[in-house]
């Protein structure tokens, strides 16, 4: 056990604030990579990370590559912005699979301005589909209010 984190258990990983540490796990193979990053991404600055969620991102373990999705979304809410690896491996895992929550994570949490061509034609893609899926639920509230009515005045 090594400053309060045990690589065999997971516990305390969370708290993971040394980079070298997680280099050396990812040499070693050990199999929490994921969890410890969403540590780093706590506890560490942008650039020390990024590197780190970019390779936790192609771990062979499928939860433990989502783990890294999450430090990624994490990334983006905490610094407001991502790195441009960060963003390239997020467009390339793509909305719809492991990436879905980071991608909104950063559509969310990083500023317009700051982002990169893909995603802000992904931010207004959203929007637009956010405003239609809205129409659409108002036009079908108001039918089913409609067909409400219409059925009470024949009682």
């Amino acid at each position: 056990m090594s400053r309060g984190w045990d690589w065999e258990s997971g516990e305390g990983l969370l708290r993971l604030d040394d980079p070298g540490e997680w280099d050396a796990a990812f040499e070693r193979g050990d199999e929490r990579l994921g969890t410890a990053v969403i540590g780093l991404t706590f506890h560490c600055t942008l650039a020390e990370v990024s590197p780190r969620i970019v390779r936790a991102m192609q771990l062979p373990d499928a939860g433990q590559r989502g783990f890294a999705f999450t430090a990624a979304g994490h990334a983006a809410r905490l610094n407001g912005e991502l790195t441009p690896e960060l963003y390239a491996a997020l467009r390339a895992e793509g909305p719809g699979g492991f990436a879905e929550n980071a991608i909104g994570d950063t559509l969310t949490f990083v500023p317009l301005r700051k982002l990169p061509p893909w995603f802000k034609w992904r931010w207004a893609y959203e929007a637009v589909r956010n405003k239609l899926d809205a129409w659409w639920l108002q036009s079908v509230y108001g039918v089913e209010d409609a067909w409400r009515a219409v059925r009470g005045h024949r009682s």
